[in-house]
């Protein structure tokens, strides 16, 4: 008969304890897409807030809502929002678009590879009633 090791009692000698790992190898962190999403929505409001300097019609806009795309460590993010009238549209655009990408790639450490934006609705800084056809 061929004796077997027993098993060590609860208070005796512990297995020996595995190397720590780096912490590069140890695991990811996941964000959910609704994250980085709700981030992407309030960057762009930040945007907005900076960028446009007509602040009769920024209690009339709507808050940018947003979709994500997160696949492989970056990030598709689309912009819904309204803008301010008259604005130059190109240019709050680009910065909106910049300000927004290097925002979340801060905050969540993903590459954002695009940013699209959909402009819903301009909004007038002054009522129309002041303005006429003469």
């Amino acid at each position: 008969m061929t004796s077997q090791p027993e098993a060590a009692p609860h208070g005796g000698a512990a297995a020996p304890t595995p190397p720590v790992l780096p912490a590069a190898e140890r695991g990811a962190t996941v964000i959910p897409d609704r994250v980085v999403a709700r981030i992407a929505a309030r960057a762009a409001k930040e945007a907005l807030a900076t960028h446009t300097d007509t602040s009769a019609a920024h209690a009339k806009l709507a808050d940018p809502r947003a979709s994500v795309t997160v696949g492989s460590g970056a990030a598709r993010l689309g912009l819904t929002l309204d803008l301010p009238y008259p604005v130059d549209l190109a240019g709050v655009s680009r910065q909106v678009q910049q300000y927004v990408s290097e925002r979340v790639a801060h905050l969540t450490g993903m590459r954002v590879t695009e940013v699209t934006l959909a402009i819903e609705h301009l909004i007038p800084a002054h009522g129309l009633e002041d303005r006429r056809v003469q």
